[in-house]
C-alpha cells in the first residue's frame, strides 16, 4: 500500500532542458536514461528505459492507464512510484507531483524523475548532485532524462526521435527512442540492462490486464538488441491484426490447415485442432474461431510445418 502523498510545496518549474553538475557519493547510482510518455488518442502510458545497472526495469519504470506514467533513477527513491500515482490519481499535474516528492525527501540533490501525467503534461527533475552529465528535456506528452551519461546528446535523441515517430504505436516508439540514445552515447559506463512498460484500460492478456507490454532485458551485452527482439516476438504473440485483414478460410485453405495440424499431431475436428495448436503456440490471443485466420497465426503454421 501507497504511504500517504505528502502535500506539494511551490518549487521551481522543470519544464524544458535542465541539467546539473556531477557529486561523489558512497551509494550505487541507477545510472540510466530514460522516457516516459504517453499516447493520448491510444489511451497508453509508458515508461522505457536503460542502464549499466542490473535489472533497471524493477526499479525505475512505473505506469497506471489514465493517471500516469513515472519513472524513477539516479540514486532512485523507489516510493516515488507508488506514492507518484497517488498523487496522480487525485488529479495533480506531474510538475505538482514532482515538487510534492522532492520536497518531502531529504535525499532529493540525488534524484533524478520524469513524469507524464494523465492530460499529457510532463515534469522532470534532475537533482544538484545527480552525476555529469545529467539532465532532461520535456515536450508534449513525454519527459525524457538522463545521468552519468557521455553527453547531453543522450537525451536530446530520445527527445527528437519520440517527436519524429507519432506515427508508431507507443511501444515501437519508447524502443526506438532508446535505440537513438544509445547511438547518441548513452549512458557512460556502458549497456547492461533495459526495459519496456506500456499500460492501456483493460488492453492487457486475455482483456483482463492493463499491461499491454511489460519486458524486461535484467543483464545482457547488447540488451536494447535483445529487448528490440523480445518486443517483435511479443507482437507476433499479442499483437492484434485488424479484422479487414484476416483470410476468409474457404476450402481450399481449410484443407491446407488440416493437413499442416495433422502434420503437428492435431488431428480430428479442425476448430478443436486448430485451438490445440494455437493454445500450444502461445498463440491463442489471435485466434477467433476457424472461419477467418490471422494471416500472422497463419504464416506461423505454415512455419512450424514446414
Amino acid at each position: 500500500m501507497a504511504r500517504e502523498a505528502p502535500p506539494a510545496v511551490p518549487a521551481p518549474k522543470m519544464a524544458g532542458r535542465h541539467t546539473q553538475p556531477s557529486n561523489t557519493t558512497a551509494l550505487s547510482p541507477v545510472a540510466t536514461y530514460s522516457i516516459v510518455a504517453c499516447d493520448l488518442p491510444a489511451g497508453q502510458w509508458g515508461v522505457a528505459v536503460q542502464s549499466k545497472f542490473l535489472a533497471v526495469g524493477s526499479v525505475v519504470p512505473w505506469a497506471e492507464p489514465h493517471v500516469g506514467a513515472i519513472a524513477t533513477q539516479s540514486y532512485a527513491n523507489p516510493r516515488y512510484g507508488p506514492d507518484g500515482l497517488v498523487l496522480l490519481r487525485e488529479g495533480r499535474a506531474a510538475e505538482e507531483v514532482i515538487d510534492a516528492l522532492t520536497s518531502a525527501d531529504e535525499g532529493r540533490d540525488e534524484r533524478q524523475v520524469g513524469i507524464v501525467d494523465g492530460a499529457g503534461r510532463a515534469a522532470t527533475f534532475t537533482g544538484k548532485a545527480c552525476h555529469e552529465w545529467a539532465g532532461g528535456r520535456t515536450g508534449e506528452c513525454y519527459a525524457a532524462q538522463g545521468n552519468i551519461l557521455v553527453s547531453e546528446a543522450t537525451v536530446d535523441a530520445l527527445a527528437a526521435t519520440f517527436e519524429a515517430n507519432a506515427h508508431l504505436e507507443l511501444g515501437q516508439r519508447l524502443i526506438e527512442c532508446l535505440a537513438a540514445a544509445q547511438a547518441a552515447g548513452g549512458d557512460r559506463r556502458g549497456q547492461q540492462s533495459a526495459s519496456l512498460l506500456v499500460v492501456e484500460k483493460d488492453a492487457g492478456y486475455a482483456k483482463l490486464s492493463d499491461t499491454v507490454i511489460d519486458l524486461r532485458v535484467d543483464d545482457h551485452e547488447r540488451p536494447i538488441a535483445e529487448l528490440r527482439r523480445l518486443f517483435s516476438l511479443h507482437q507476433e504473440l499479442f499483437g492484434a491484426t485488424p479484422h479487414e485483414d484476416w483470410l476468409d478460410v474457404d476450402d481450399t485453405l481449410g484443407d491446407e490447415l488440416r493437413r499442416r495440424l495433422a502434420a503437428l499431431g492435431h488431428s480430428g475436428d479442425l476448430q478443436q485442432a486448430f485451438d490445440d495448436w494455437a493454445g500450444a503456440a502461445n498463440l491463442e490471443e489471435r485466434v477467433d474461431g476457424v472461419t477467418r485466420i490471422d494471416p500472422i497465426v497463419l504464416e506461423a503454421l505454415r512455419k512450424a510445418s514446414s
